[in-house]
């Protein structure tokens, strides 16, 4: 049986690694496990396996973090399944230093290694999945290959590549926003093809923002939250505190963005961290290119775009309503994360969601049948800056009824993929449905948490929540 997994990231590659070792016949489309946000990440996994700790305080942890949003069925499952994914990572060669403490837990769970966790973390998974037998295509899919509700494939260049089963691992649209730190192929070309072709998203207006962007010379970059976990404080230029610097992040995000629209500069003072350049080696190396020496000068931060909590909707064994096709870590959506992912537990999901979904695979062993020849469209991207900008103003860190329903009528003047604009229709149109405020989303207009409100909404052309 062939199997089509797109996307060289840790979700992608872990079900290609387990796959692989159950004797499919995998392949991997991509464009280098490099050009992936788990390459980039920089704090670590979060495990709740040391003495002291337990599963269901890290399932409680999710669930305050997400604002009792989450699928508590889907939480227990994920975080009953981190030792095993713990026992995965370290069988293949990966050997963590440290644990540390991120905003929003309650034990030092996240587990890192040199705070370039996902850095050394890829170079480990790619070789095991070469190692296991994997079959690598180095390219971008531009396209899922469905009819009828049936996946056959993808198209690349034009041309199908047929498999038995498809799993999207591509990743999420947090490219989509004007400024973030992450992967610039991370558009959510393929969630939104997805929803043109019969797959509903689920929670579409969660976007996260990061708290500590750095946007300089040489580009924009990730602080990360282990920085302030390490005793970096947030102050405005005039050196005042204003936010608990471990809070949840969309609480720290909207803070900084206050001070920010009173016209004041926010900084993060990391003097007092001894030896930062041990500590934090590609955080260090980016802010000296740009003359910046964090033991003794501040660091320029502003809130970024940085995770989608929204995604492909899944059940809990990472199936679409699409036969044969799947979706795993970030470019799906189950309500693990809630309305607020709680920090370091994507790539926890990133690995659960690779070893359970080709356990699921494995279980089912869906056969693709005659191929039907869907049809190929060849979509140009267009003026994607404009849709960056677009979602950037009226979707952003704050938002009203005025900006969002100003951005749905300029949506309409932007000539870009069909599928990215109805993707970013389904983030204007879910952020206005969902008339209050609830971790990664806040409306000024609606600033309470509105019990009403306290279910997932559903995109498929249509919000519906």
């Amino acid at each position: 049986m062939r199997v089509g997994i797109i996307g060289s990231g840790a979700a992608g590659l872990t079900a290609a690694i387990a796959l692989a070792r159950r004797g499919f016949d995998v392949t991997v489309i991509g464009k280098g496990f490099k050009n992936t946000n788990s390459y980039l990440a920089q704090a670590g996994i979060a495990f709740p396996i040391l003495d002291g700790d337990s599963p269901k305080a890290h399932v409680l942890d999710t669930i305050r973090a997400g604002k009792y949003l989450n699928d508590e069925e889907v939480v227990w499952s994920v975080i009953s399944k981190a030792s095993g994914a713990y026992d995965f990572l370290t069988s293949i060669g990966i050997e963590f230093e440290t644990n540390e403490t991120e905003g929003g837990h309650s034990f030092p769970r996240v587990f890192t290694i040199r705070n370039e966790t996902g850095k050394h973390m890829m170079k480990v998974l790619h070789m095991a999945a070469k190692e296991a037998g994997v079959h690598f295509v180095e390219g971008f899919a531009e396209e899922l290959a469905v009819r009828e509700r049936k996946a056959y494939g993808v198209f690349l260049e034009g041309e199908l590549m047929k498999f038995d089963v498809t799993v999207i691992a591509t990743g999420g649209f947090a490219s989509l926003f004007r400024y973030t730190a992450g992967s610039p192929l991370n558009l959510g070309t393929l969630i939104g093809d997805a929803v043109m072709k019969g797959a509903p998203t689920r929670d579409l207006e969660f976007v996260q923002f990061h708290p500590t962007g750095y946007i300089g010379k040489s580009g924009v970059f990730l602080v990360s939250e282990a920085v302030r976990g390490a005793g970096a404080k947030l102050v405005t230029e005039d050196g005042e505190r204003f936010v608990n610097e471990l809070s949840t992040r969309d609480i720290v995000a909207r803070a900084i963005y206050r001070q920010m629209l009173a016209g004041k500069r926010v900084y993060l003072d990391a003097t007092s961290i001894e030896d930062f350049k041990k500590s934090f080696p590609q955080i260090y190396a980016f802010l000296v290119k740009d003359g910046i020496d964090p033991s003794k000068d501040l660091i320029p931060v502003s809130p970024i775009a940085h995770y989608t909590i929204g995604g492909i909707a899944v059940d809990l064994w990472y199936k679409t309503v699409i036969k044969n096709l799947y979706a795993v870590g970030e470019a799906m959506s189950n309500g693990f994360h809630g309305a607020n992912r709680l920090a370091s537990n994507s790539l926890l999901e990133c690995i659960v969601s690779g070893l359970e979904v080709a356990r699921t695979i494995a279980r089912d062993r869906p056969r693709r049948g005659e191929v039907k020849e869907p049809a190929y469209h060849g979509y140009e991207l267009g003026d994607v800056e404009s849709l960056r900008q677009l979602l950037w103003e009226k979707a952003g860190i704050v938002r009203s009824a005025k900006t969002l329903k100003e951005g749905l009528r300029e949506l309409e003047r932007i000539e870009a993929d069909p599928r990215l604009k109805l993707l970013a229709r389904g983030v204007l149109e879910c952020a206005l449905a969902r008339e209050e405020s609830r971790g990664a989303h806040y409306r000024e207009d609606f600033p309470a948490t509105r019990k009403s409100f306290e279910r997932p909404s559903f995109f498929d052309g249509k919000c519906r929540l």
